[in-house]
């Protein structure tokens, strides 16, 4: 099996509206987002020239100050990265890409957001979001593909990385066998999961059953096969010990094991290219 191909992208803002908006489950929303209004469909900040060709592909996406409804938006650095506005309040999260496209020659992001127990800035504008509401989109600052040779995938994600899971199993095509561990709270409808997931065989944990649950499930399914990649997708403290057996007791190299941080309980905003375990030095 290959190791996975990775593409660098400029950081571009690219301000965006909503289109519409989908309550997917009791804790999860989609939002349609389309360019703001006079936007030039070919300039590089409009939302077709968005690049996210990956499965796991993200953007930050900067919110509006949710004491005043102002967006601030972000501009390019001289050294090509990010630079926020000073004296005001920037509220960006990271945000997978679910899915771009065009309808009638107008390009369409969606992006699905987890309204997370307790809320927070970016749960909360989800919740209330509607159509003709802006923020601003910046990246994916790098794409990695799907590599080539593989013959099985196994899932382990919760809601967070339900988006990336998705298409990953769009990716690989349904002659690739997969196998999804999925962990979700009571309210996120099983039925959505195994849509989202098309030909995957899935297997559902719920929280509240207690912690520990996608290390013992990857676990119980022993030894991988050959041609077999791994993709851990959640809660960095959850997917911690799930590294851990794949890497140093089935002993798999990096280009067969994908396991990324996508939230830490009490930990705002965490980013999910940081390594999982900073204890780990492989």
């Amino acid at each position: 099996m290959s190791a996975r191909p990775r593409t660098q992208h400029d950081l571009v803002p690219r301000p965006a509206r909503v289109h519409a908006v989908e309550r997917l489950t009791g804790s999860m929303v989609r939002t349609t987002l389309r360019d703001v209004d006079g936007a030039d469909p070919a300039a590089p900040s409009s939302l077709a020239a968005l690049p996210a060709p990956g499965p796991e592909d993200h953007v930050k996406v900067f919110l509006p100050d949710p004491a005043t409804g102002e967006l601030h938006a972000p501009t390019v650095a001289p050294d090509g990265g990010l630079q926020r506005p000073t004296g005001v309040v920037s509220v960006s999260r990271e945000m997978t890409v679910r899915a771009t496209r065009s309808v009638d020659g107008v390009a369409e992001v969606d992006i699905d957001w987890v309204l997370h127990d307790g809320g927070g800035p970016a749960a909360d504008w989800a919740a209330r979001a509607a159509a003709g509401d802006e923020l601003v989109l910046a990246g994916p600052r790098f794409s990695q593909g799907v590599p080539d040779g593989i013959e099985r995938l196994t899932l382990t994600v919760d809601e967070t990385g339900l988006p990336a899971a998705a298409r990953w199993v769009a990716a690989v095509g349904p002659d690739v066998r997969v196998t999804a561990i999925v962990e979700i709270g009571d309210d996120t409808d099983e039925d959505h999961v195994e849509s989202e997931l098309a030909h995957a065989d899935v297997e559902i944990l719920y929280r509240t059953d207690g912690p520990g649950q996608l290390a013992e499930a990857v676990r119980s399914l022993g030894a991988l096969d050959d041609g077999e990649h791994v993709v851990a997708l959640g809660e960095a403290g959850d997917l911690t010990p799930v590294r851990r057996h794949l890497r140093h007791e089935l002993g798999l190299g990096p280009e067969r094991v994908t396991v990324a941080g996508y939230w830490r309980r009490g930990t705002v905003n965490l980013d999910p290219d940081q390594p999982l375990d900073p204890t780990d030095p492989d």
